[in-house]
């Protein structure tokens, strides 16, 4: 007990000198929208030069971009107009625009249109015929370091920004499916906005995550909570612990949450998603049936 106070008391200090601070929030752009968005988007990344000029003579369709400051950025792999499943993918701390296509410092799988990718050849590779649509979610701006990533503050923006986006999605396809897929920080965007989603959300899937916003999966009523978590990913060596504006709380992977174990190999954190490996095959079967070989359960 003494142990945990001290910890307490080190932590409020450290909050009181303004060492840890909440990270600023920028202005919003506009939310993303429908599929009537991608006209208006691709002149926006004609207007913003190399290399978004590409993307849209690429016919890439995006659903909000706006290259201002860190960025913001939304694209679909699909027809959304007629999916009745749906996949969101929403990634972690120092995830930036210029990073969308490359990856956070140059390394491909931590790219959100890479994970995107793999995810969609994964669930046309299961079901060629399936109906699907896959979002790479940078609908928010995530916290630059480890500092800021110990606050909540940029999750819960994110988390209002994309409750938003999935009631536009459930209110123009009411029969779809979606499952929110996070990595990391993104884990708890996830969580967050699962808390209180319209009942189209069937799944949350969390890849190294560091949290979702509460202390165990009977706190997300109907919807499944899917955990993977690498044994050689540092995001376990996070303290468990959630403070007034600091802490994230309880992992998803913990045994004590309580949510579906996703198979897993050693990838480190950033390699949930790569080609070949167990759990982008059991993320693409949650996303078409909610269930894996591992830990199945009826879908809803």
């Amino acid at each position: 007990m003494v142990g945990r106070e001290m910890v307490r008391l080190c932590l409020a200090a450290v909050l009181a000198t303004g060492l840890v601070r909440p990270p600023t929030v920028p202005p919003d752009p506009a939310p993303p929208g429908f599929v009537e968005a991608y006209p208006s988007t691709t002149a926006a990344m004609e207007a913003a030069g190399a290399p978004y000029a590409r993307w849209a003579a690429q016919g890439r369709q995006f659903l909000a971009f706006d290259s201002h400051g860190d960025g913001r950025a939304v694209e679909v792999l699909g027809d959304l107009a007629t999916a009745d499943r749906i996949a969101v993918l929403v990634p972690g701390v120092g995830t930036r625009l210029a990073g969308f296509d490359r990856g956070l410092g140059g390394v491909p799988q931590r790219a959100p249109a890479q994970q995107a990718r793999a995810l969609r050849a994964a669930l046309r590779a299961a079901d060629p015929h399936a109906r699907v649509a896959v979002l790479a979610w940078l609908g928010y701006d995530p916290p630059d370091g480890v500092t800021t990533a110990a606050t909540p503050a940029a999750a819960r923006h994110g988390a209002d920004q994309l409750g938003d986006h999935l009631r536009t999605l459930a209110g123009r396809l009411p029969a779809a499916r979606i499952t929110l897929v996070g990595h990391s920080y993104g884990a708890l965007v996830v969580g967050l906005a699962a808390l209180d989603a319209p009942p189209q959300v069937t799944d949350v899937v969390t890849l190294g995550g560091v949290g979702v916003g509460a202390e165990h999966a009977g706190q997300f009523g109907p919807v499944r909570v899917w955990a993977a978590e690498a044994s050689d990913d540092w995001i376990r060596h996070v303290p468990r612990l959630r403070l007034p504006g600091l802490g994230h709380g309880v992992r998803p992977a913990d045994a004590s949450f309580g949510a579906r174990p996703l198979p897993v190999t050693s990838t480190g954190h950033d390699g949930y998603l790569l080609p070949g490996g167990p759990t982008l095959a059991a993320v693409a079967e949650v996303v078409l049936c909610g269930a894996t070989g591992t830990a199945a359960g009826p879908a809803r």
